[in-house]
């Protein structure tokens, strides 16, 4: 027998344990995982014992009668195949120093390369959708993510030029806090060939609206807004005013673009072609003072804002000795919510800095129009121009609204 040392078995080598390698362990962990809850139990006898279900835990459906959840349907994306290969769409991803990037920068921050070659860049996802449902025709789109395509129309992407990006690109040249990953350059779309989404007759409104010397970027964008909002029927934008395709308009609009016709850049002259037979053109007074100017001797601040628009021909006497108006164009001045949408009717904004022209007050004069005056309190010198805009445009809706009302009551 071997001696016994200190408890401990003399001249025999200890039993050592296998090692198990670490996969071997996690797969017995799954057994055992597996095996402490079993959906059933079968026994040599043939009994069958079914897992009791927890009380307030409903039972979990067959293999055979589980259903997936269905997936609400996407508008863009349902109509892309699986796989990007399948799409028969290609793209280019862009180098360090390409030149094709350079473009994009020349679009945003120049007017008269805008006007030359008919290119805008517009940005975002849901922009970009909104032209694409309009009619407008894509050239190139820069983006950083194959997902964002996804969410656009395939058949709108045929033909267009498609250059992937990085995001730190786009994030460079974007002038949003978020950007969003895509941009796109349009050729300039023409209101003639763009199909606008068909108001409600009830919406609709028999009225038009024309800026004038708008210059500040984001007063143009909420004007267009607004007019979008209120259903108007068109907006004339005169020269003098800022473009309607700049980065910071289009941002303003929120997509008001592409749901109401836009027609820019236009000389007063050929306004009247613009507008329908028998409109009457109002001016929105943003000088509540004018009408003490009419009938005071001293020059006001609208008298001098009209002579940089009219210089006062030999034999016409000086305005700032208080001298006769008579070369100001005689129109009465009515409050902004009585009557005036009897007949098609379009409204004149003006600029905060420069007001109106004299060319939009003699229009107004020749068609029977008049000064449309929004009273504020004695000491404010005049509302902004976004703000102007959006009162009249409703003021002429509500108008409408309650003549179409007391018709029908009347017929009824």
């Amino acid at each position: 027998m071997a001696a016994l040392v200190g408890g401990v078995r003399l001249g025999l080598r200890p039993r050592l344990r296998p090692v198990v390698p670490p996969a071997d362990l996690d797969a017995r962990r799954w057994v055992r995982a597996l095996r402490r809850s079993p959906v059933k139990l079968t026994f040599p006898s043939g009994e069958v014992v079914e897992r009791k279900r927890v009380p307030g835990k409903p039972p979990r459906p067959a293999a055979s009668e589980a259903k997936t959840p269905e997936q609400p349907p996407q508008a863009s994306a349902s109509r892309w195949p699986s796989t990007w290969e399948e799409t028969g769409l290609r793209y280019d991803k862009a180098f360090a120093g390409d030149r094709r990037l350079s473009s994009v920068m020349t679009i945003v921050k120049s007017r008269p390369f805008r006007e030359k070659h008919g290119k805008i860049l517009l940005e975002g996802r849901r922009l970009i959708a909104d032209a694409l449902r309009a009619g407008a025709v894509p050239q190139v789109f820069f983006f950083s993510r194959l997902e964002y395509l996804r969410e656009l129309p395939l058949e709108k992407l045929r033909g267009v030029s498609l250059i992937k990006v990085k995001f730190e690109d786009i994030k460079d040249w974007s002038d949003l806090v978020t950007p969003q990953g895509i941009m796109g350059i349009f050729a300039k779309p023409d209101h003639s060939k763009m199909m606008y989404p068909e108001s409600p007759p009830c919406h609709s409104l028999p009225l038009l609206l024309i800026c004038d010397n708008l210059r500040d970027p984001g007063n143009l964008g909420t004007v267009l807004r607004s007019a979008a909002g209120a259903g108007c029927s068109r907006v004339l934008l005169t020269k003098g005013c800022v473009d309607a395709w700049e980065p910071k308009v289009l941002r303003a609009g929120m997509g008001a673009h592409f749901q109401v016709p836009i027609v820019n850049n236009l000389e007063w002259e050929a306004v009247p072609d613009h507008l329908p037979p028998d409109t009457r053109v109002y001016v929105a007074d943003n000088c509540g003072l004018y009408a003490q100017a009419q009938a005071s001797n001293k020059p006001s601040a609208c008298d001098r804002r009209f002579l940089k628009f009219h210089k006062p021909e030999k034999g016409e006497e000086d305005l700032e000795a208080g001298a006769s108006r008579d070369w100001l164009p005689d129109l009465e001045v009515q409050s902004y919510d009585l009557d005036w949408t009897r007949a098609p009717a379009a409204v004149v904004i003006g600029g905060e800095t420069h007001g109106v022209s004299l060319e939009s007050l003699q229009l107004a004069e020749r068609t029977g129009g008049k000064r449309l005056l929004i009273p504020v309190v004695p000491g404010v010198d005049s509302l902004n121009s976004a703000m102007a805009a959006s009162i009249l445009l409703f003021e002429g809706k509500r108008q409408l609204r309650a003549r179409a009302d007391l018709g029908n009551r009347s017929r009824s």
